[in-house]
């Protein structure tokens, strides 16, 4: 039987994503039963793998969650950070997160053991919706709205258009379409507002719903199989 890729293989160990894991075995740090690993290579049935000299093996379960991220925490596997999300889960299984969302922010995040669907979330960026509660430092005004939907300039470039919905007078909900390094915090600062609570609600056809801060739970088998729908879909366009 001819093995998997070795990239897939870690992926699917829940160690990283692939494109990761590339680079794992680009720098010398893979073995497959003792030798260093090439990029491309596949694993034999049976075979040894190791990163950094540490042995790996696949998971029997993938796992799918959404999470509640609360303020404070990071979303980053690195154990080096000591508020790192997955030490604050301590998941039975090593699972990492898809996306990110602030340190400042809190709501939901989904995580996963499963590398590969990381890249195919990360590939459809500008193709998903996210969805944010907002409030900000003082009324909302109809031109606040309007260029906030039409796009600013973030980052050295024009914000896509997004959706948004005036709730309370400095209150409203957003839906954007992109992920930019604090996107929501930069396009009201740019506007001349300073965001004082966010909360995320919406990943795609995922949502928080109930859930509190710090809890998790797994995905339904339904929005698993939407949100794998939604990814091929969109790989297909």
């Amino acid at each position: 039987m001819e093995g998997l890729r070795l990239n897939k293989y870690i992926s699917d160990s829940g160690f990283c994503s692939r494109r990761e894991a590339d680079a794992l075995i680009a720098q010398g740090r893979v073995t497959i039963n003792g030798h260093t690993a090439q990029v491309g290579e596949k694993v034999p049935q049976g075979a040894r793998v190791a990163v950094n000299g540490k042995t790996i093996s696949q998971a029997d379960t993938k796992v799918y969650l959404a999470v509640y991220k609360p303020v404070g925490i990071i979303c980053t596997a690195d154990p080096r950070e000591p508020l790192n999300i997955v030490t604050y889960l301590n998941h039975k299984q090593r699972i990492f997160p898809i996306g990110r969302l602030d340190k400042d922010s809190e709501g939901l995040i989904l995580m996963t053991s499963d590398g590969d669907i990381v890249n195919r979330v990360l590939r459809a960026q500008g193709n998903h919706e996210k969805e944010y509660q907002v409030r900000v430092d003082k009324p909302i005004t109809p031109d606040f709205l309007r260029r906030m939907a039409r796009g600013v300039p973030v980052l050295g470039q024009v914000t896509l258009p997004a959706t948004i919905h005036k709730t309370g007078e400095n209150a409203f909900t957003l839906i954007l379409v992109q992920g930019l390094n604090r996107q929501i915090r930069r396009m009201c600062e740019y506007l001349g507002y300073t965001v004082t609570h966010l909360k995320r609600v919406r990943v795609m056809n995922i949502r928080l719903g109930r859930m509190q801060p710090g809890h998790y739970r797994d995905l339904t088998q339904e929005e698993l199989s939407t949100l794998l729908a939604t990814l091929e879909e969109g790989e297909a366009e």
